[in-house]
């Protein structure tokens, strides 16, 4: 028997705004040619860099979770344009205008020395951690923040990783799954609890309150069929969910 691969660090930002109905969160359609969950609907992340974690010492050294923050912050930038950072001396997010003229593809902790920025680690309240479980051949052990997206700038996929993107309610999420979008068990359980939840401020307030339980879903038979066992504890509605129509 060979051993179970190792988890990889990961980041997911959830990024919230208020839109004309209520709470809306911005996701992005992964390439078809990608190998892991190839023409999914996620939220925008990826996996955790050498380099966040030595920008997260120079920021947070205290903080275990700094570099999983540096992480996501980057992420949103490459993957969405959104620029979740300060200009030094500036208590305020920086300007869309100053955003857009950055380059996405340059090493994000060289970017942010140049440009005399800092990651805005505080306006990320940790959500949901989960690992994705050992018989799984691609591994990872995932964090996932909340965070409200800077009025003033626009976001957009990246056009290589992410071919579409979309700011939808939680609930219109879940309505269109298998039909516009196909889902991941974990995304689909993240867009079910933010779903309770009829604004943005509502949803960073209940995360700030309440305790991140680690999820690291076993394998399970529910209503005869394929399913997944999570901790009940973690807030999502239950534990044991089908896992038939999800990625």
């Amino acid at each position: 028997m060979t051993a179970p691969a190792a988890a990889r660090p990961a980041s997911t930002i959830v990024l919230l705004r208020d839109g004309a109905t209520g709470l809306e969160t911005f996701m992005v359609m992964r390439h078809h040619q990608i190998d892991f969950a190839s023409g999914a609907l996620v939220f925008p992340g990826g996996r955790m860099e050498a380099a966040d974690e030595a920008l997260a010492q120079t920021q947070a050294p205290s903080d275990p979770l700094a570099p999983f923050k540096v992480a996501a912050i980057r992420e949103a930038f490459e993957e969405c344009g959104v620029l979740l950072a300060r200009p030094e001396g500036e208590p305020g997010i920086v300007s869309a205008a100053r955003a857009e003229k950055l380059d996405r593809a340059a090493p994000f902790a060289e970017l942010m020395a140049r440009e005399r920025l800092s990651p805005a680690l505080d306006a990320l309240v940790p959500y949901a951690h989960w690992i994705t479980p050992d018989f799984v051949p691609k591994r990872f052990d995932t964090h996932f923040f909340l965070a409200l997206a800077p009025p003033d700038q626009a976001l957009a996929h990246d056009g290589h990783e992410a071919v579409d993107s979309v700011w939808i309610a939680p609930a219109e999420a879940l309505a269109e799954h298998g039909k516009r979008f196909k889902l991941l068990f974990p995304t689909h359980r993240n867009l079910w609890k933010l779903s309770a939840h009829a604004d943005a401020q509502s949803a960073l307030a209940a995360a700030r309150a309440t305790r991140v339980v680690t999820v690291v879903p076993e394998k399970a038979m529910v209503d005869g069929g394929p399913g997944l066992k999570i901790p009940a504890e973690a807030g999502y509605g239950g534990e044991a969910f089908s896992v038939v129509g999800l990625l």
